[in-house]
């Protein structure tokens, strides 16, 4: 029995051996980008935040170590974030106060003055 060797079929020999699927990953995280969603999976959202599972008679999993890390650092920015708006609070109210003052200085600067023979004699306006 003579071995027999089958030639290639025209189409498979015809074909690019290089097959690259490097573009699907951007256009997904556009795709994602273009309707409010994190760029991946594993950003913000229900996939990431929300239980995997729960018990059977309603208690919730226990929370997982990344749960757990990203909760603090979510609480570490809330604190950062009203820290910083409460020292904005302060400096606006700083500045207010710094406006109504020059203000009055103006005001003050320029009210009538006496002129003429009252200014020399030294008297008080009247």
């Amino acid at each position: 029995m003579a071995p027999t060797s089958f030639p290639p079929a025209p189409r498979l020999a015809a074909a690019p051996r290089h097959i690259h699927c490097g573009a699907a990953r951007p256009a997904v995280g556009q795709w994602r980008v273009q309707r409010g969603l994190a760029p991946s999976s594993a950003g913000y959202g229900p996939l990431r935040d929300l239980p995997d599972w729960a018990f059977v008679d309603g208690r919730p999993a226990p929370p997982w170590k990344g749960q757990i890390r990203r909760r603090q650092e979510d609480e570490a920015f809330a604190r950062r974030v009203a820290m910083l708006e409460q020292e904005m609070e302060r400096g606006r109210r700083h500045w207010e106060v710094r406006q109504q003052q020059e203000t009055r200085e103006r005001k003050r600067q320029n009210q009538l003055q006496p002129k003429g023979a009252a200014l020399r004699r030294g008297s008080p306006p009247q």
